[in-house]
């Protein structure tokens, strides 16, 4: 399948049907409470886990903030949801069913309920965007701790989906500071709110025992 990708395309990077979840990690913020983690055990199926992450929009309608969720994650989230027959009926309404969907749902690309930042930052167009490592990096955040993307296929075939996990894990937490700043950026969050929030993570951090999320705080010292 490499082989013939690269013959096709000059790299061996998989259609979007092609690729299989082995891992779905989320920051989670909620009224009370902010918490990191991943969907399912270790072992679980790639169905149970596409099950997990549409349920959980099915319980909570929660804004749903991404890094190229729009352009590779959700893509390859349809694909997989239609081989296994997983229902996402919260993910896909558009207004028939909730009308206040009909003007902000989680497919349209310029809707507020996905949040892809790095479409949102780059205005729309493929010239600006920036990968989620060098945004983080800009930003003072940690960015990309012990693997890159690339090697998630190398650590899967090692049996690694402990390291997989931690890695995406990383990932989101990214993603959640760059979202808070830009929550400040158009105003949603004054300075005083954001320092709040970004002072929730930290906390979290230090809260926390697993060695990912004590290596991303390390990474990541007060200024």
């Amino acid at each position: 399948m490499f082989t013939k990708r690269r013959q096709e395309t000059g790299n061996e990077f998989l259609s979007h049907e092609q690729h299989r979840v082995v891992a779905i990690s989320v920051v989670m913020r909620s009224r009370d409470t902010l918490k990191v983690w991943s969907l399912g055990e270790e072992g679980a199926s790639e169905k149970d886990l596409i099950e997990r992450f549409f349920d959980g929009l099915d319980k909570f309608t929660p804004d749903l903030v991404s890094w190229n969720g729009a352009g590779f994650d959700l893509p390859v989230l349809h694909y997989r949801s239609l081989l296994h027959g997983v229902t996402a009926a919260r993910y896909w309404e558009t207004g028939d069913g909730d009308h206040s969907f009909r003007f902000s749902n989680y497919l349209s690309r310029f809707h507020w309920r996905h949040m892809d930042l790095m479409d949102i930052l780059s205005g729309f167009q493929g010239r600006g965007r920036a990968s989620l490592d060098d945004v983080a990096g800009l930003l003072g955040f940690p960015g990309k701790i012990g693997m890159h993307g690339a090697d998630v296929w190398k650590v899967y075939l090692q049996g690694g989906i402990a390291r997989i996990r931690a890695y995406c894990e990383t990932d989101v937490l990214n993603t959640y500071l760059i979202y808070l700043r830009f929550e400040l950026l158009r105003g949603h969050l004054n300075a005083a709110e954001h320092a709040h929030e970004v002072a929730r993570v930290r906390r979290l951090l230090q809260e926390s025992t697993a060695a990912h999320l004590k290596e991303f705080a390390a990474a990541w010292p007060e200024r």
